[in-house]
């Protein structure tokens, strides 16, 4: 595990002053859709323990107006990522159903703050991972198939000015997602090898493997398996798991036109329009 991962009873209780000041802020740039100031000055820039507990002060918020939890999703896996943000160790965030779109969708703008995009490999589960060693063989086996996805990532904190805790407590910098249609078994598919080409507007901005993601993308699911174990919340059959990306992420604007491929999985593809969120 990561150093200063959260651990099981570590950290302070979701209800205190700094976690709920920087849940307010956090929620008011989200509800505004106005990015705000980072949430550092409230809890750290390294308090990582504090930081989820922002985010999961965030998402029971959300699951308690009616949103409905599809997965999550892993951040900072790929060395290319961790440069442009400097950080050195990987993050997640909870999907919900409203970020999901279908391929070759439009995004309507504001739906995502300061979006930004990258390509990566999505694993939908057949199995809980809530028991066991959680290993990479494990989570192989409880993978039902893998597709080539898209994550929009957006962030509530201005000129995504983010250390390490902002990113984590702004729910991983989570925004939205797609998933392409070809869905292939592991039987049928190798996830390290795999290459992905991403381009905007026609013009090619990221490239990369699978190896860019901690090596293996199934070894990202796995560490992601024993930390949401840990912190009382495992990974469930059906749930979606965004892997990490396999390349730098890039921002777009309206009217942009994002597709990326990825060897064996096909395309996905999305578009963001000059219209108003959904």
């Amino acid at each position: 595990m990561p150093p200063n991962q959260p651990t099981p009873g570590t950290g302070p209780a979701t209800g205190t002053g700094p976690v709920l000041a920087a849940a307010a802020r956090l929620r008011e740039a989200a509800a505004t859709r106005t990015p705000a100031a980072p949430v550092r000055d409230l809890i750290g820039r390294d308090d990582v323990a504090t930081a989820y507990a922002v985010q999961r002060h965030l998402t029971a918020e959300r699951i308690a107006a009616g949103a409905r939890v599809t997965g999550r999703k892993i951040g900072l896996t790929s060395t290319a990522v961790q440069r442009q943000l400097g950080v050195g160790q990987p993050d997640f965030g909870v999907l919900f159903d409203d970020m999901a779109y279908p391929d070759g969708a439009s995004v309507p703008a504001g739906a995502v703050l300061q979006p930004r995009v990258e390509a990566e490999i999505a694993f939908v589960l057949g199995a809980d991972l809530a028991e066991g060693p959680l290993d990479d063989a494990q989570v192989r086996d409880a993978i039902d198939h893998a597709v080539a996805a898209i994550e929009i990532c957006g962030s509530r904190v201005a000129d995504w000015d983010i250390s390490f805790a902002d990113t984590v407590a702004d729910n991983a910098s989570a925004g939205a997602y797609v998933l392409g249609t070809r869905c292939l078994p592991l039987t049928g598919f190798d996830p390290v090898t795999a290459e992905m080409t991403m381009t905007v507007d026609g013009e090619t901005v990221s490239t990369g493997t699978g190896a860019a993601c901690l090596g293996d993308p199934v070894t990202a699911v796995a560490w992601l398996a024993r930390t949401a174990r840990d912190l009382g919340d495992p990974l469930r059959a059906g749930q979606v798991v965004l892997s990490g990306a396999l390349g730098p992420m890039r921002p777009v604007t309206p009217g942009a036109a994002v597709h990326a491929t990825v060897t064996g999985l096909g395309t996905v593809s999305v578009t963001f329009s000059a219209k108003g969120a959904r």
